[in-house]
């Protein structure tokens, strides 16, 4: 498939003349997800599961139609394993809140990798504190790799609940879940997966996984900005409590009590964000009609040029494993004696979109003995010509900077 061509989908990419190296924070959107958020809007807005009349069937029709979509789209075993949240954090908070908080106690422990962003980490942080239980963690070797031997250090018998990210999004490591998780289960844990970094580059099957939870978030895979999806097995979301108390979540009420409804309507109070799941059903068909094998493929090579031309760059210090096998489509920099927020600023000069901070992930930083980054996150709609931008910017950027560097 051509890359120009497809680049043609995205407005944005369209009008603006940008490398945009920041779908790691959120990608952009094709021309068929804006289009089906405005059919919503023109020809069947209204509250689903509210109405008898015909508008709130079809609303409800296309909200739950999606929702059959997600199960199908990870291989979940049920519909109704599938949750719709506001994003990743969302999802993440509700596991903490409604399992965690339930089911750790004093002696056990729950085990993070340091790669985690904030949102799959101060959760626990919350639940270690409240319930007395411990919080450890999974250390990265020299490759920014989690070792054998430091899963089966860490995830022990006491271990309850392991937390770790599918794809690092400073890194760009890729974990291997299925390992941990199997090896999680044997230990007798829990195992939460954030497919954040990994479900707009990979398939996902989450009962080949076996994973207990997994989330995501709908706006970096080509979907609206402020919808999440939690996969839970059916028998671990059947024995939670509501995260959130409402509307559409009930069963009965009386003055002094309430049940709840079934799955999924238990965890999903009040009126939802309807225009983001029919925008991430048909996200889910632009993936779909493109096909992961094609993604993969496209975004390698651009991955491959960058990574060989940023080699090349020797005031750069590039944060990314050596194993192209476990890496996946984003590339952590810095120039040597810069901030990243002034090389940031200079690229953005040049129309070079990258990301510049700690990425939500300032454990991890402190593990490398850093403070920030600069980071570019690819995707299927880039092309070499946009890493070529960003080379001739960094280019730019360190002659700015190259006599105050060599002062300091």
């Amino acid at each position: 498939m051509d890359t120009q061509e497809i680049k043609k989908d995205f407005p944005i990419l369209e009008n603006r003349k940008i490398a945009y190296l920041d779908s790691g924070a959120t990608s952009q959107k094709p021309i068929q997800v804006i289009n089906a958020i405005e059919e919503f809007y023109k020809k069947c807005n209204a509250n689903p599961h509210r109405g008898a009349y015909s508008l709130s069937i079809e609303a409800t029709e296309a909200y739950e139609s999606t929702r059959n979509k997600v199960a199908k789209f990870i291989n979940a075993k049920h519909a109704e394993e599938i949750i719709f949240s506001k994003n990743a954090t969302e999802s993440l908070n509700l596991i903490a809140y409604s399992y965690g908080m339930d089911k750790l106690k004093k002696g056990d422990e729950a085990v993070l990798s340091i790669m985690e962003h904030h949102s799959n980490l101060v959760p626990w942080q919350k639940v270690a504190k409240v319930t007395g239980s411990s919080l450890n963690y999974m250390y990265i070797n020299k490759d920014f790799e989690l070792t054998d031997e430091e899963i089966e250090n860490k995830i022990t018998s006491k271990t309850k609940i392991v937390g770790i990210t599918h794809v690092s999004n400073v890194l760009g490591t890729i974990n291997n879940v299925k390992k941990i998780i199997k090896y999680a289960h044997k230990m007798g844990a829990v195992v939460v997966v954030d497919a954040s970094q990994s479900i707009p580059h990979m398939k996902i099957d989450v009962q080949d996984l076996d994973a207990d939870f997994l989330v995501f978030s709908g706006h970096k895979m080509l979907a609206p900005l402020g919808i999440g999806v939690l996969y839970g097995k059916k028998e671990l979301l059947n024995n939670m409590t509501p995260f959130l108390m409402g509307g559409d979540m009930i069963e009965y009420v009386y003055e002094q009590d309430t049940t709840f409804a079934p799955l999924p309507n238990k965890f999903e109070a009040g009126t939802q964000n309807v225009e983001g799941v029919v925008g991430l059903g048909a996200a889910i068909d632009y993936i779909e009609n493109i096909g992961y094998e094609n993604i993969q493929k496209m975004e390698q090579e651009v991955l491959d040029y960058a990574k060989q031309e940023l080699s090349k760059l020797d005031y750069l210090t590039l944060y990314m494993t050596p194993n192209k096998q476990n890496h996946s489509s984003v590339i952590s920099f810095n120039i040597k004696g810069v901030h990243p927020h002034d090389v940031a600023s200079i690229l953005d000069g040049e129309g070079v979109c990258v990301r510049s901070g700690n990425h939500c992930a300032q454990p991890l930083m402190r593990f490398l003995g850093i403070d920030s980054t600069c980071r570019a996150s690819f995707y299927f709609y880039n092309t070499k010509e946009d890493v070529d931008k960003l080379v001739n910017a960094l280019n730019k950027a360190y002659s700015m900077f190259k006599k105050y560097i060599k002062l300091s």
